[in-house]
């Protein structure tokens, strides 16, 4: 049996392909034909290929994963400012049960502590589990 010559892409013959008898009509059967396609393609590797593309493929790797991060973008205090704003009064308070008619009361010398936090947590890359 021949791939369909329509165009058509919703069946295409997998006989050709020994992934399957005829041609896949339902997602099943396109779902096969899909994964004995990718399982034909892409196979463990067992041996290494060549010994140079190894080690280029090992330097880029090592300058890859000790190379010092970016400087992330920190926040500002008017930042802060416009996000606590942007807080809709009345709806649920936060998990902390902290409610937004709250924080918007917060005080400038608080939202500028939190901005250092912020900020130093941003540069540490340090993100705390809630």
């Amino acid at each position: 049996m021949e791939d369909n010559q329509t165009g058509d892409e919703s069946s295409h013959s997998l006989v050709s392909h020994g992934y399957m008898e005829g041609t896949a009509l339902s997602d099943s059967q396109k779902t096969e034909a899909l994964a004995g396609s990718l399982e034909a393609q892409f196979q463990p590797v067992n041996e290494p290929s060549l010994p140079a593309v190894i080690e280029v493929v090992d330097e880029v790797m090592r300058a890859y994963l000790f190379a010092p991060a970016s400087e992330p973008k920190l926040t500002d205090t008017p930042e802060v400012q416009d996000a606590i704003r942007g807080l809709k009064v009345g709806k649920a308070p936060a998990p902390n049960g902290m409610p937004s008619r709250a924080v918007k009361h917060i005080p400038l010398r608080v939202v500028s502590l939190v901005v250092v936090l912020f900020n130093a947590i941003l540069r540490m890359q340090y993100f705390p589990p809630a």
